[in-house]
């Protein structure tokens, strides 16, 4: 019979700290840690734009997700601008 991800994560939830097994898991000290920076993401705005019906359509036929998709794309275009500017100047 196969246990479902939900059935799984529903026990994982109600182990206590210390029936966790961390044997594997291999310790880290300061000097791991030292060049670590703290990621804070990007702030997601709220906005109203007008694309194409094809633009759109495109994107949702992926299934959920397409405006994280569609914003990825834009990131993309913008990295790959910077770089071409950096080489200009």
């Amino acid at each position: 019979m196969k246990v479902s991800s939900k059935t799984r994560y529903e026990k994982v939830l109600k182990l206590k700290d210390s029936e966790i097994d961390y044997t594997d898991i291999p310790e880290t000290d300061e000097k791991f840690w030292k060049d670590a920076e703290v990621f804070y993401p990007d702030q997601k705005v709220q906005v109203s734009i007008r694309l194409d019906k094809e633009i759109i359509s495109w994107f949702k036929q992926f299934g959920r997700g397409y405006q994280t998709r569609i914003n990825s794309v834009l990131r993309s275009y913008i990295t790959e601008r910077r770089r071409e500017v950096k080489k200009i100047l």
